[in-house]
């Protein structure tokens, strides 16, 4: 194990706390308010990767894990929460990346730099971010967002329609242009 990994850090006090008798997809943070454990030495860098005490997390599990139990508050800071724990770690930009995007009957599925899918609707709809060059990200659960990808983003706007460049899933529609850069229409 590298050092970086040690058993005595507060990355694997985390890991061991979550391993046993958890909700793998969903678990449920907004019912978690412990105290404040103190900073983890964890950066996500704007690219997506997950780094820990200068070292890249390498094993997408652990990603996935840490990324399961993210969230962020309204002070707007990002914190890996437990029952018991909060630990909180720095974002360069968004937590997450949209690695492809797909249409799936009716509706348009994010799948995430951790493999979760997740549909645009109402309450996971598309916004401009004007300091990432105006591409394309998704609100998430527990306060969190998710950019494009630069495959992910051609792919969206090749999928949009007509001169307003318009996308729908299900209900809810989105314009990459004009007053709805700036969020959702929902019809």
């Amino acid at each position: 194990m590298p050092a970086s990994e040690s058993s005595d850090s507060p990355l694997d006090a985390l890991q061991a706390q979550l391993s046993e008798k958890r909700n793998f997809d969903n678990p449920p943070l907004e019912k978690w308010h412990p105290a404040l454990s103190g900073n983890i030495d964890i950066l996500i860098t704007a690219d997506g990767h997950w780094w820990h005490e200068g070292s890249p997390i390498e094993r997408p599990e652990i990603v996935r894990l840490f990324a399961s139990i993210l969230r962020r508050e309204e002070d707007g800071g990002y914190y890996l929460v437990t029952p018991g724990e909060k630990w909180r770690l720095q974002v360069e930009a968004h937590a997450l990346l949209i690695t492809e995007i797909d249409r799936q009957g009716d509706n348009l599925v994010a799948t995430l730099n951790t493999g979760k899918q997740v549909v645009l609707d109402g309450e996971h709809g598309l916004f401009l971010d004007k300091e990432r060059d105006g591409v394309a990200g998704m609100y998430l659960d527990h306060g969190l967002t998710a950019l494009c990808s630069r495959a992910a983003w051609y792919r969206l706007v090749d999928m949009a329609e007509g001169k307003d460049l318009l996308l729908r899933s299900g209900d809810a529609s989105w314009s990459l242009v004009g007053k709805a850069f700036m969020g959702l229409t929902v019809e």
